[in-house]
């Protein structure tokens, strides 16, 4: 089938035209990822699904195709999306509330594409983060460090160029929501950040119909899965499979900014050694690991991630 009989389905204007189903959606992707498919038509698809706003079902079935031309990639516990392309704030902390899931004995996966903004990538090593080569090496990293990035180019290339196109069309697309559901190693447990509020609940919606157990979703700091330690946030998501939500009460009492000008990653390395006290940013890193901890089930996550934090690993003795 082609593609244009997709674009036709999303087009053919007010009263006629409706949304793909979950197997419409699934076909769609995989003929994109094919590259079989006109660049005149995935680019009318993308934008005839931004105009009239992607479904749950759209988002299932994407990532269902989007799943399956992915490789094995082994066990993985935490399922952690990094996609906040042009990040409007401060350093990214929550690379080391990863870590800190890790050093808990959990087998967590990152992996992402932030585009031109190097925060993330230039974080990961500061943050004692292990970049994968490419797919075949993660079982490895996660052996030893239980932690490791994948980057989305090497994961896929074929995602990778759709989510390329977001510069060529000035707008994001589905393809977004899409990276941060995919989940490439079927891990039980997933946590999501997004920037724009709605799609909290499309992504829940979305794992719902997938058959996933364990999600949590926040408006995170810059879109990324990570907790502004002053603010009460909302958490969406699912528990045993069940659609779920939470409120995540405010840590402290603070006017500061996850943007307060701080740009150096070395101090990502200095705050895990303890060369860094900065009460603000170990709660953000122990906020965020407790949302993640809660998630993977773990029991009293708040008390749990602080405990981590206190016994966690250092190069050298404290």
């Amino acid at each position: 089938m082609s593609l244009a009989t997709h674009v036709r389905t999303l087009g053919r204007g007010p009263g006629r035209s409706r949304s793909l189903t979950r197997e419409e959606a699934a076909e769609a992707m995989a003929l994109m990822l094919s590259g079989a498919a006109e660049p005149e038509a995935v680019g009318a698809l993308l934008m005839l699904l931004r105009m009239k706003g992607e479904t749950a079902e759209e988002i299932a079935g994407f990532t269902e195709a989007a799943q399956g031309a992915l490789p094995d990639l082994g066990a993985v516990d935490l399922d952690w999306p990094s996609y906040a392309a042009g990040r409007t704030r401060g350093l990214p902390w929550f690379l080391l509330s990863a870590r800190l899931v890790a050093e808990a004995g959990h087998r967590v996966l990152l992996h992402g594409w932030n585009g031109p903004d190097g925060a993330v990538r230039d974080g990961l090593a500061r943050a004692g983060i292990a970049v994968a080569e490419g797919p075949e090496a993660v079982p490895t990293l996660l052996d030893r460090d239980r932690i490791a990035y994948l980057p989305l180019e090497t994961l896929s290339p074929a995602i990778f160029r759709l989510l390329g196109l977001r510069p060529v069309f000035g707008l994001r697309s589905c393809i977004n929501t899409t990276c941060r559901m995919l989940n490439p190693a079927r891990a039980a447990a997933s946590v999501q950040g997004v920037f724009h509020p709605p799609y909290r609940l499309l992504q829940s919606d979305a794992a719902r119909l997938l058959g996933w157990r364990a999600l949590t979703v926040i408006k995170g700091g810059g879109g990324e899965f990570e907790r502004h330690p002053t603010k009460e946030i909302a958490q969406f998501g699912l528990r045993d499979g069940a659609a779920w939500e939470a409120p995540a009460p405010a840590l402290m009492a603070d006017t500061r900014r996850l943007n307060d000008g701080q740009e150096d990653p070395g101090l990502l390395t200095a705050l895990w050694e303890g060369d860094l006290r900065d009460a603000f940013a170990e709660a953000v890193v122990t906020g965020t690991a407790a949302l993640a901890l809660d998630t993977l089930g773990v029991a009293g996550p708040e008390q749990a991630a602080r405990e981590l934090w206190a016994a966690r690993t250092r190069s050298r003795a404290a």
